[in-house]
């Protein structure tokens, strides 16, 4: 458990909480129990691994706590948060896409996400023909899903695409099997249209 607490309060801690004294940007109550989204956020961005910290910063911004423009306008005063929102943005649907995009990253492989191809999205496209499919729980549970899945990766194949598909467990708990997947598709050349 997180626990924001005053700045003059007592620097000793316990095993079983993280306790955060500065302050975030937000100005607090004396007597609140509860600190604002931002200061939530600041505190995430401080304390999190850059890639966890993202991903539950786009989640703020997906279900409307936040806005871009107002996480742009605070003044953050901390480096660790300033590379948060960096990289912060709002065109992933789910946190499986943003750890993606964090993988992808750490490879070196720009990514353009959300990308129309043929009347349809997919999550990525790497270079010109490099399709990335990630399937989280939401919409990929039942056999219809799956069926919808199916026949849109014939679809891009037939259209010349190569299509990886990623599942929740792949991106959150093996991102080397990811990585390298990726690694060796844009070494092979499947990235770049057919000439």
């Amino acid at each position: 458990m997180h626990l924001a607490i005053p700045s003059t309060s007592s620097r000793i801690g316990d095993h079983e909480h993280v306790l955060h004294w500065a302050p975030g940007p937000a100005p607090v109550a004396r007597f609140a129990v509860e600190d604002p989204i931002l200061n939530v956020l600041y505190h995430v961005g401080r304390c999190q691994e850059p890639s966890d910290a993202t991903a539950i910063w786009e989640s703020a911004l997906r279900i409307g706590l936040v806005t871009l423009p107002q996480l742009r306008r605070t003044a953050w005063h901390s480096t660790a948060v300033q590379n948060v929102l960096d990289v912060v943005g709002t065109l992933s649907d789910s946190g499986v896409e943003t750890r993606f995009l964090a993988i992808a990253r750490s490879c070196g492989v720009a990514v353009q996400q959300q990308v129309v191809i043929d009347g349809h999205p997919v999550d990525a496209l790497i270079g010109e023909r490099l399709v990335v499919q990630l399937d989280g729980f939401t919409h990929h549970r039942k056999p219809k899903d799956r069926r919808r899945d199916l026949r849109q990766d014939a679809r891009l194949a037939l259209l010349g695409y190569t299509v990886l598909r990623f599942d929740y467990q792949q991106v959150m708990f093996d991102p080397t099997y990811v990585q390298q997947t990726i690694i060796n598709a844009v070494a092979q050349g499947l990235h770049r249209a057919r000439r």
